[in-house]
């Protein structure tokens, strides 16, 4: 007989792989069978797969563009490309169902899969469907999405697919101890923490904003700053001699115990790191990434998050050092303010979407050996 198998695709950023990941670890404790990943070429989500001990399979894939460019030329030959090899390796495989967390990779696993009789479970993190999303929902069994509001963006015909199960979130992010996250960095008791997080690569509105804010801002709690490598702004540095202030370059390990120490979170709004924020009952002060070169999701996450009283957003025009030195004062100077905020936060988020996902495969694919 052979070994039961599941899939799993989706890829280019660690927001497309964490949350499946989280998925597979409540699956484990059911699911005794083979469990591969097809994901891009990237040698950095290759490793972030097989660290958590899943089976990996890189698929050649092309970045989807909306705007017209020559590199689309390119990257069309890279999907045909990776269609066949889905296509090659699911037949190999043929898993029970194949899950797609999104991101550019997963549009060809997701077309082979269904064009193979497969199963599709695909997952939308943020509040308005990406374009991955909106290409393999046409073909998905199940369109999980986060929010109940994302349902009016998909065409009428693909709603009654959809349900509603929010995001998953790692385990680990549970597992925080405030204690030991001061300790290990050597921060002060009795203060609050301001926790700032650009980003794996930092982002340099954030960073320029913290830094014209830190004299102040010390004088009353104690900072945390994940700068990333290449955007950390000078002052940081300088700055970096207090005993109230760290500058790291990326959180990795220590970020459960750091969000278990925090007061507030200060970040861009992407869609894992504000659910991790929101199941954790952190009020938020949200810098989104907004422009020509977004699609807007991240505004329209800040938008939802504020408009249930669980952040505060600067953007635009209002995202000055004043702005934000007024948004952390309003927590920092009213504790039940900021309780209020966080509650409105986890009611937002709730934690138990992984299992819930989980559930919902091993149901469908009858799975549980």
């Amino acid at each position: 007989m052979a070994e039961s198998c599941l899939a799993f695709t989706g890829g280019g950023t660690a927001g497309h792989i964490n949350p499946g990941l989280a998925v597979i670890a409540e699956l484990r404790g059911e699911f005794k069978g083979r469990i591969v990943w097809l994901g891009s070429t990237k040698e950095a989500d290759r490793r972030l797969v097989e660290a958590a001990g899943v089976e990996y399979v890189a698929v050649p894939s092309g970045k989807l563009r909306r705007e017209l460019s020559l590199e689309n030329l390119a990257d069309a030959f890279r999907v045909v490309a990776g269609y066949a090899t889905s296509k090659r390796v699911l037949a190999g495989l043929r898993p029970a169902l194949l899950f797609s967390k999104g991101g550019y990779v997963s549009v060809p696993p997701c077309r082979a899969a269904a064009d193979l009789g497969i199963p599709v479970f695909t997952h939308e993190s943020d509040l308005t469907p990406g374009l991955a999303t909106r290409l393999n929902a046409d073909r998905a069994e199940r369109i999980l999405l986060a929010y109940e509001a994302t349902r009016e963006s998909l065409a009428p015909r693909l709603r009654d697919r959809a349900l509603v199960v929010g995001n998953p979130l790692r385990p680990s992010m549970f597992a925080g101890d405030a204690t030991r996250g001061r300790k290990a960095l050597g921060l002060p008791e009795g203060l609050p923490l301001v926790l700032v997080m650009g980003g794996s690569q930092g982002a340099r509105q954030i960073n320029e904003l913290v830094a014209a804010v830190l004299p102040a801002l010390l004088e009353r709690a104690c900072v945390v700053h994940q700068t990333g490598e290449a955007n950390a702004a000078p002052a940081t540095r300088v700055l970096a001699r207090s005993e109230r202030y760290r500058a790291l370059p990326y959180i990795r390990d220590e970020l459960p115990d750091l969000m278990a120490a925090s007061s507030i979170l200060v970040s861009r709004a992407g869609a894992s790191s504000i659910w991790e924020a929101g199941a954790l009952g952190k009020p938020l002060v949200l810098v989104p990434l907004a422009g020509a070169a977004t699609r807007g999701d991240q505004v329209d996450n800040a938008r939802l998050f504020e408009k249930a009283g669980a952040a505060k957003v600067l953007l635009g025009a209002g995202a000055t050092p004043e702005a934000l030195l007024a948004a952390l004062g309003a927590w920092l100077d009213d504790p039940a303010a900021a309780a209020a905020a966080g509650a409105a936060a986890r009611a937002l988020a709730p934690s138990d979407a992984a299992a819930r996902i989980a559930r919902l495969i091993l149901d469908r694919t009858g799975a549980q050996k």
